[in-house]
Order: structure tokens, then sequence, then C-alpha cells
């Protein structure tokens, strides 16, 4: 009897094992969406769009993308965040998903609470660059500038680093007085371009080929190392700022209680697709360094980025609301 009980549990646990590969094995069986916190264009869209293929390749099934920006991408994060947790909502942010509890009086979430960071997709150096009728080549002479002319700066947003990165520099170390114009992520180079604004302060992937053609002048870079994509251009650090550094970076995260198994497996993929020849290349165009990272080590990560950035929200004393 002994004999016959220990072989009927063993066949119930096996059982047991069954369903749950099955259940496995029927996620996903209907299209995933990602939501996008900026419009289409931004820099946010393009790395989202980039992945979104070889991931409807990998799991199976269509991802779609929809782009749901506003309030500094606050509106997307909540609404994911209030999704059902079933594997098939995701959210595609920037490094503003970090910044906003801090610069907004009621960003409607915290760093680590309503979401699960999921994949770290690419890491972007933001730039300066002006319009080329500015009479300004360097740093140094564009500093000296605005202590005699009235300038104004182009940025991606309130709150993004773009505009943070900019007024720590230009007010707290440079001692310069440079008005803020803020913009939405994929019109900001174009308000430099077409004259709105003199100067611009940008993620750099959509001024790569403005720059090259010769629509706008870089300035500096504001990465540790230079860019890849523009290796000309020296870094705010080089230029008598040493250490200076305000980055942006793209990631994605999913409603706080999605399975682990599902966001071990799109982790997996992306770091995957991440190291796959047209999508590394595709993103060194852009000058976005593919990053892989696993989910432990990204959490930690989102966990030290908000605590950067809510120091220079203090330092700069920004707000939004």
């Amino acid at each position: 009897m002994r004999r016959l009980f220990f072989w009927g549990r063993a066949g119930l646990m096996a059982a047991a094992l069954a369903v749950l590969g099955n259940a496995w094995a029927a996620w996903p069986d209907k299209p995933l969406k990602i939501v996008v916190a900026f419009p289409p264009g931004s820099s946010t869209d393009i790395v989202a769009r980039a992945l979104s293929v070889p991931l409807s390749e990998a799991l199976g099934q269509p991802v779609v993308i929809e782009n749901k920006p506003g309030a500094g991408g606050n509106i997307a994060t909540v609404g994911v965040a209030r999704s059902a947790p079933d594997g098939y909502t995701f959210l595609m942010h920037s490094v503003a998903y970090a910044v906003n509890p801090s610069l907004y009086s009621k960003a409607g979430y915290e760093v680590g609470k309503e979401l699960s960071a999921v994949a770290l997709a690419a890491v972007s150096p933001n730039i300066l660059f002006v319009h080329p009728s500015v009479k300004a080549n360097t740093l140094a002479e564009l500093l000296a500038l605005s202590k005699t002319d009235k300038l104004s700066y182009a940025s991606s947003g309130n709150g993004t680093t773009t505009h943070l990165g900019a007024e720590l520099l230009f007010r707290n170390l440079a001692k310069v007085d440079v008005q803020h114009v803020p913009y939405a992520p994929a019109s900001a180079a174009n308000a430099v371009v077409s004259g709105q604004v003199p100067l611009g302060s940008t993620s750099i992937p959509p001024v790569v080929q403005l720059a090259k053609a010769g629509k706008v002048r870089p300035i500096a870079v504001t990465s540790l190392k230079r860019s890849g994509a523009l290796p000309d251009v020296p870094t705010v650090a080089e230029l008598g700022y040493p250490g200076f550094e305000a980055n942006t970076w793209f990631a994605m995260f999913a409603p706080q209680g999605t399975p682990e198994d599902v966001l071990q497996r799109v982790n997996a993929e992306v770091n995957r697709i991440l190291q796959t020849r047209g999508v590394s290349e595709g993103f060194a165009a852009q000058s976005l360094e593919a990053i892989r990272m696993d989910r432990a080590t990204l959490e930690a990560y989102m966990a030290a980025e908000a605590k950067k950035w809510a120091g220079v929200v203090q330092l700069t004393g920004a707000k939004v609301d």
C-alpha cells in the first residue's frame, strides 16, 4: 500500500507539472502591447519599434506599439501600472521614469512599486547643439555668448535629463542664465533647425543626421566618453566639468504582479535581440549603446537612478507642477 501511495503521489506531481508546463506553453496566446511613453519619432519610440519586430518573431505573437504621451511619460506609466498583470501589457520608458517621482508633486507612482523592471534596452548621451547661425563653435564660446546675448535652449521636455542636465550645467556649474523652452521629444531638434530656438539639449539620436547634414552644429555630448556616432564632438566632462554625466536610457517595464516567468522570458529575449547584428548596428548608428542587464541588476539600477536624479532635482530646484 505504501508503494502504491508513493507512486500515486508521484503521478499527481507529474500531472501538476504537466499542467503548469501547458500553461506556460500557452503564453503568449494573443498579441502583446508595448505602450510607449512618448510620441512617434522620439528616441523611446525608436527603441521600442526596433525591438518589437524581433520580439514578435521570438514570441510567436504580434507586438503592437501604442504611443501614449503626456505629463512627461506619467500618463503611460500610470496606465500600464493599472493594467492587468497578465504578461500582455508592457511599458517602454526613458530615464524620465526614474526622474518624475521627484519632479512632480503627484507623479502617480514610485520607482520599484507599481511596475517591475523587465529589460534595459539602450543608453544614449544627450547632446548640446546650436543653429549654424549661432556664433559659437565650442562650449566655452557658447557660455561666453550667453553672458552677452539672451539665449534660450530647447529640451525634450520638462523634467527630462535633457532639461535637468542643461540646468545643472548652465545655472549650477557655469553660472549663466539660459532660458529653458520645453518641446515634445520629437520636436526639440526641429525647433533648432528651423531657428525657433538657437540652442538645443536633446538625446542624441534625432541629432546625428542633422549634424552630419550641417543643419545643426554639435557643441558637446553629456556622456563620460565620446559618442561613436559623432566621435569628433567632445564631452562636457573633458571641457572643464569633470565627472559631468547626464545620459538617457530606455527600458521596458510591466505591471507589478506580472508572473516572474514571463518577466524572465521577456528579459532573456530582449537581451538576446540586443546582441543580434541588425539591432546592435542599428542602435549604434543612432548613437544608442545596446545594454544587456538581468532583472535583479536592473531593479537595483532603477533604484540608484531614482536616487541620483532626486539629488539633481533638489540641486536645480526644478519643478514642473
